[in-house]
């Protein structure tokens, strides 16, 4: 394209992503309903095949809305460095909340030492429950700006 500035990309390996992916910690869960579409920053927490991502439980969540409707969840986790170099991954896969066996197992100090501290926005704290789901991969890709 004449007169458009680029920059040219390169895929990432397997093995950069996942440490990519380990060291960030947060990044844009986009979800769907219908023909609608929903985003929201979480953080969250990548073991090598797969990812948590943590919510609270509030009535009428809209995350809460659009992730049980949602058949394939995209998980965007980026970085663009002040001169302009950039990395981006993205995971694509099924998304289903933990069992309550299943999220019992995470004590305070593991959930403080895995994430950072959760953004509240005007709600008590008493009130506030923290749920997990699971992003199961079945696609994931990385692209970083080549020198």
């Amino acid at each position: 394209m004449e007169h458009v500035e680029y920059v040219y990309t390169e895929g990432i390996d397997e093995e950069e992503i996942g440490r990519l992916l380990k060291e960030r910690g947060h990044g844009v869960l986009a979800l769907t309903r219908d023909d609608d579409a929903y985003a929201v920053p979480l953080n969250y927490l990548y073991d090598g095949s797969r990812l948590l991502v943590r919510v609270s439980d509030e009535p009428e969540s809209t995350k809460m809305a659009y992730a049980e409707s949602t058949e394939t969840a995209t998980f965007i986790v980026y970085e663009i460095d002040e001169a302009g170099n950039s990395w981006s991954v993205m995971i694509r896969g099924e998304i289903r909340p933990l069992s309550a066996e299943e999220q019992a197992r995470f004590t305070a100090t593991e959930i403080n030492e895995q994430f950072p501290p959760f953004r509240l926005f005007n709600e008590a704290v008493p009130e506030v429950e923290m749920l997990f789901y699971e992003l199961n991969p079945y696609k994931i890709i990385g692209r970083k700006t080549t020198d």
